[in-house]
């Protein structure tokens, strides 16, 4: 009976692959790409480190696998199990792709930009002027931020000169409406003054911003751009609070859905932040989960599996090129990508390898993000969610309900994956955050799916009341109540780098408890 218990305990975790030998050289890989990236050439560009010690590890993780092959030859004369053998052989292919990685890494870190580059002094611009790269989000004071591609700089007696790089501009008020309208690919000139901004470091930000005090368009973004804002445009204004529509649970339901969150009320924020489920509101795995759950539930039925997996892929990148570039939100539509490659023989189902494989192809692809706070919390919460929250769920495997069970796992799984990230980036942790996020978790499921049959509705019968409204405004409220009651509980405050050490202390504990109740269980199998 207790087998059953901990089989059934463990429906919700097994649809997510363990690791496994397969997954090795591309870990290896992305644990090379990681340590040069955000250790070694940052030491390399601050000057603490030469060019030799960038290049000695690469080199000498070659020179080992070429060594290492050797052994393996005599542990198979020596009659050593075929386990260890094939552990030895693989130790070569290991290295190179560790080796393979570091390379990746600082090639990726050479094409970081730190800031914008003035072919004048910074004291003399007065204009800038560029193309916008996303899509102008609200901030404080109903001001609009916008990341501006610099294209030129103007100064004082018609000074104009050449410049390069991007730079964080703040428009006016009276200028947001404008600029939303118009929205990202529009070529932009902006009349203000360039601030000193944050410096880089771990989680980067410009050394300079740009209050602009007027803007001018200039020329209007392409097709596709035009075509998209006024996609975006239409449906926010579906969710602004008209109609059927209370303006809190419409704000949220946008941001859930495209990452807008212009109308997000500021006060449910801060209840998230202060509960320690933020990561709630940011567009990411779980989000297009839900999409990805009902394009197979509506496809895999009359298509078949394979076909639906293709749909759903073009699906994701569709609604992908309409969102814009969210990192944490391509990672996930890398991994579903990668997992239609697996559904169609192409590769292994393997989930660290295809953690892996999209942690490098993203690096590879924008390494600008990969200093982002968002991107570095998306791939370290997977992680904690593939290892140390995996080897949780066959713990407490028959111990715990299983509905409850699979939430647990997952979040206790991410907290430890992302608390020395949160403690580096916020000063504190907030361990509420795991139990508030088994009961806002699931509720923000149904939230989206509401959501989008809400808007349905909306679109085929615009007429006529939509039913959906009165349940998605008593969903908001739930939640909003469970985050504001988990916000009462205090906060922990804790160095980072001790933070870090126990995650992963607590990490290795899990896996190797883990490891030890399944080689039991293996046994007492074989003795029935």
């Amino acid at each position: 009976m207790t087998d059953k218990k901990a089989a059934s305990g463990q429906a919700f975790l097994s649809r997510i692959p363990g690791p496994s030998r397969a997954a090795s050289p591309v870990l290896c890989a992305a644990c090379g790409a990681a340590l040069s990236f955000y250790l070694l050439f940052p030491l390399f560009r601050l000057g603490h480190l030469g060019a030799a010690a960038i290049l000695l590890p690469v080199f000498a993780a070659l020179a080992a696998a070429g060594f290492l092959g050797l052994p393996a030859s005599f542990l198979a004369a020596l009659g050593f199990r075929p386990g260890a053998v094939r552990a030895a052989r693989s130790l070569p292919l290991l290295l190179v792709a560790f080796a393979s990685g570091l390379a990746l890494g600082t090639g990726a870190g050479s094409r970081v930009s730190h800031g914008p580059v003035f072919a004048v002094p910074q004291s003399a611009v007065t204009g800038i002027s560029g193309i916008l790269l996303d899509d102008p989000r609200l901030v404080s004071g109903g001001r609009a931020m916008a990341w501006l591609s610099l294209e030129a700089v103007s100064g004082a007696g018609g000074l104009r000169a050449s410049a390069g790089g991007e730079i964080t501009v703040f428009f006016r008020e009276e200028n947001a409406g404008r600029l939303r309208e118009f929205g990202r690919g529009s070529r932009v000139f902006a009349e203000g003054r360039l601030q000193a901004g944050g410096s880089f470091g771990v989680f980067a930000a410009s050394p300079y911003v740009f209050a602009a005090d007027s803007l001018h368009v200039t020329a209007a973004a392409g097709p596709f751009d035009r075509f998209r804002t006024n996609l975006r445009l239409g449906l926010a204004e579906r969710f602004s609070g008209s109609g059927s529509v209370d303006a809190a649970w419409g704000g949220l339901a946008l941001a859930l859905l495209l990452g807008v969150r212009d109308n997000l009320d500021s006060g449910l924020t801060a209840l998230y932040r202060k509960a320690g489920i933020s990561y709630i509101l940011a567009l990411s795995g779980m989000h297009l989960a839900v999409i990805i759950a009902l394009v197979s539930f509506l496809l895999t039925k009359p298509f078949g599996v394979r076909p639906a997996a293709i749909a759903g892929a073009v699906i994701i990148i569709a609604y992908c090129l309409i969102v814009g570039p969210l990192p944490s939100l391509y990672r996930s539509a890398l991994m579903y990508i990668l997992g239609v490659l697996t559904v169609l023989g192409m590769l292994r189902r393997e989930s660290l390898s295809i953690l892996s494989m999209a942690f490098i192809i993203q690096l590879a692809a924008t390494p600008q993000a990969g200093f982002s706070l968002s991107f570095i919390l998306s791939y370290v919460a997977m992680a904690g969610i593939l290892v140390p929250g995996k080897s949780l769920g066959g713990i407490l495997g028959g111990k715990v309900p299983p509905f409850l069970l699979g939430p647990l796992a997952l979040s206790i799984g991410a907290f430890i994956g992302t608390a020395g990230v949160v403690a580096l980036a916020f000063g504190d942790l907030r361990p509420a955050g795991i139990l508030a996020g088994i009961v806002v978790a699931p509720l923000t499921t149904v939230f989206m799916v509401g959501s989008m049959a809400w808007l349905a509705v909306d679109v085929l019968f615009p007429a006529v009341y939509n039913p959906l409204a009165w349940p998605l405004s008593l969903l908001y409220r739930l939640m909003e109540g469970t985050a504001r009651l988990a916000g009462f509980l205090p906060g922990v405050n804790a160095a980072p780098y001790l933070v870090l050490s126990l995650s992963l202390a607590a990490a290795a504990l899990l896996v190797l408890l883990d490891f030890r109740l399944r080689r039991r269980r293996n046994r007492l199998a074989l003795f029935p």
